[in-house]
């Protein structure tokens, strides 16, 4: 009897002991990086009734709070304007996690398919030129892992990482461009937090309830084909790789998806705003939205691409989000990878630049179509973002189409008069619509004269599929 009785107490003090014991998720440990000048969230586990006191070494000053009958905590403290290495106390009774190396600074997301998870590994061009001089104490990385989740968890795994020859290597080539130029400029520590996954798409980065809440998007997420590479259930991603971090105070989210979902383009804008305004919801706060529109490729179907990329267009009108545009930046149509990735994060971290951090960038918007006039035989193109002009860098222009009121699209001639496109084709007597860059292939031809491609567009509204291109 007493030896049960012992192994009865041996076990409840066992129990006890690692309840009182603190435990903070994975984001929060020593080498993070926490938004500066704000207030924001710690939390974790303990044992409940128990008073949690937080102490950071840029002010010495503690806060507490007392753990929930759920054995959860969580305490938001003040941070001061970039600095570190700091060093944050965190303590219980009976127990005390000291966290080294913190500095503060800006945190951004790093989220989408292939194209953002896409590293060293993957054959990221120019990254290998970038490992001998990668070492930077004021870039850290923090990798989220694949998982899949029917439920929102509380944890991911993973640490923070400074970056260097070693971290750099698996880490977004598009995330690790956008970061380093936003250190360079803003003189910062900057966090990045890469949760990407290669092939899915966009519904896997949603709340599953705003899906499934919403008819239109219930609908065309149906019609998603089930794949070996990736989830394609709403949700999935979302509540494995995202919600464990909702808590964690951010700058904002770069996002570079959208090859999943060509085949179902039609919703694709209303999917975006609906997927970004959800984000806000969980983070409770209008994180600006920076994303990459899809690069030329030849997916089988002329304008599916083209389409897609036309909804990534219309997203822009949802509220501080922005796009880059990158016809410019492929190596063949047929890879749906471009290998270099440079550009791709310096365009993003210049519109953080401009909109977050009122830095004076000449131009960081690419020029989009604004207004079409016909003029006797020719169609008189106005576009905004140009203050200096268009140019071209070929002779010829390319990819530019021209039609009249009865669909026939014909080739048109191109002359650039300062920020005006001139339009024609000799056998068109009154051309009404025109398109430029609209199919999947076709690559930018016309740039602002700051050297940013001009988006592909089009003013007609005729059904795409069934209208091939005419040569």
């Amino acid at each position: 009897m007493r030896i049960i009785l012992s192994c009865l107490l041996f076990s409840l003090l066992i129990s006890v002991s690692s309840f009182s014991q603190l435990r903070l998720p994975a984001v929060i440990t020593s080498g993070m990086v926490l938004q500066q000048k704000d207030s924001v969230s710690l939390w974790g586990w303990g044992y409940n009734g128990q008073q949690v006191k937080i102490s950071g070494s840029w002010d010495n000053t503690a806060s507490t709070v007392t753990i929930s009958n759920q054995g959860k905590w969580l305490l938001k403290i003040k941070t001061p304007t970039a600095g570190g290495p700091y060093t944050l106390r965190i303590s219980s009774p009976g127990a005390e996690i000291v966290l080294n190396d913190v500095m503060i600074g800006e945190v951004w997301l790093c989220s989408g398919q292939s194209n953002m998870e896409w590293s060293y590994y993957n054959g990221a061009k120019f990254i290998k030129e970038e490992l001998p001089v990668a070492y930077n104490k004021n870039i850290r990385f923090f990798q989220v892992p694949r998982t899949a989740s029917d439920y929102p968890q509380d944890d991911v795994k993973g640490s923070w990482q400074v970056c260097d020859s070693n971290s750099l290597k698996g880490f977004s080539a598009v995330g690790y461009f956008f970061g380093k130029k936003l250190q360079h400029d803003l003189d910062v520590p900057i966090g990045l937090i890469n949760a990407s996954w290669g092939g899915t798409p966009a519904e896997v980065w949603t709340p599953s309830e705003s899906i499934y809440n919403n008819e239109v998007l219930k609908t065309a997420a149906a019609k998603l084909q089930e794949v070996p590479w990736g989830p394609v259930k709403p949700g999935l991603n979302y509540n494995g790789m995202l919600a464990p971090l909702t808590k964690y105070n951010i700058a904002g989210a770069i996002w570079y998806q959208g090859e999943a979902n060509v085949g179902t383009y039609s919703t694709y804008s209303q999917l975006m705003s609906t997927m970004i305004d959800a984000w806000r919801a969980k983070w409770k706060k209008v994180i600006p939205f920076y994303y990459v529109q899809i690069a030329p490729y030849n997916y089988g179907k002329q304008y599916e691409g083209a389409l897609l990329q036309e909804q990534q267009t219309k997203t822009m009108s949802h509220p501080r989000t922005g796009m880059v545009v990158i016809t410019d930046q492929i190596d063949s149509a047929t890879n749906i990878h471009p290998s270099d990735k440079t550009e791709v994060g310096k365009r993003l971290a210049n519109w953080a630049l401009a909109e977050n951090y009122h830095q004076n960038i000449a131009a960081y918007k690419s020029p989009v179509f604004k207004k079409s006039e016909t003029v006797k035989d020719k169609l008189v193109l106005s576009f905004d973002n140009a203050p200096n002009g268009l140019m071209a860098k070929d002779k010829i222009i390319s990819g530019v189409y021209i039609s009249g009121e009865t669909e026939e699209w014909l080739p048109a001639e191109v002359k650039i008069e300062n920020d005006k496109v001139i339009a024609w084709n000799k056998k068109l007597k009154q051309p009404v619509y025109v398109r430029y860059g609209f199919g999947n292939t076709l690559t930018a031809s016309i740039f602002s004269k700051e050297g940013l491609p001009l988006c592909p567009f089009r003013t007609d509204n005729w059904l795409a599929e069934k209208a091939p291109l005419t040569n």
